[in-house]
């Protein structure tokens, strides 16, 4: 049996943690990695102990969901919490990230965002990582490599 690669098995484990979300619009995970090791994972929720979109319904302000903590910025804000440094780590992401969580993973000094799919790339986003030097890439979740684990079983 052939093994997934690296880049699938970090994208898989970040659509895995995204079944978390409890946002009704989007599910979103994220998953930081420094060197070949996961560091922290997070996904679109509703602020510690507050309502979630899946029980209260979203909060929606000019189109955008106020209720819940982006999974690129609670993966981030596990790291602060814990005490472990992001500097020159990499990101796994479902969904391209927003300017709001751009403008955070370059802050917290991630080298590398990799996102399965596209959503509202903001060009402002995309110029941003290209001024700070973050690298971006396309890696899509790849089927077939899921395909593996149920052979598994």
């Amino acid at each position: 049996m052939e093994r997934i690669s690296w880049h699938q098995y970090f994208m898989a484990q970040t659509h895995l943690i995204a079944l978390r979300s409890t946002c009704e619009r989007l599910t979103v995970g994220a998953t930081i990695v420094r060197d070949k090791r996961i560091i922290a994972g997070g996904y679109n929720g509703s602020v510690s102990g507050s309502a979630h979109c899946i029980d209260d319904g979203c909060y929606v302000i000019d189109n955008h969901c106020v209720r819940t903590v982006h999974a690129e910025m609670n993966a981030v804000l596990q790291c602060a919490k814990f005490g472990v440094p992001t500097d020159g780590s990499e990101i796994y992401v479902t969904h391209f990230p927003c300017l709001q969580c751009t403008k955070s993973i370059i802050q917290a000094g991630i080298k590398k965002v990799y996102y399965a799919k596209d959503y509202k790339n903001h060009p402002y986003a995309i110029e941003l990582f290209g001024e700070a030097g973050v690298e971006t890439e396309k890696i899509p979740l790849d089927d077939e490599a899921l395909q593996l684990v149920h052979t598994l079983e």
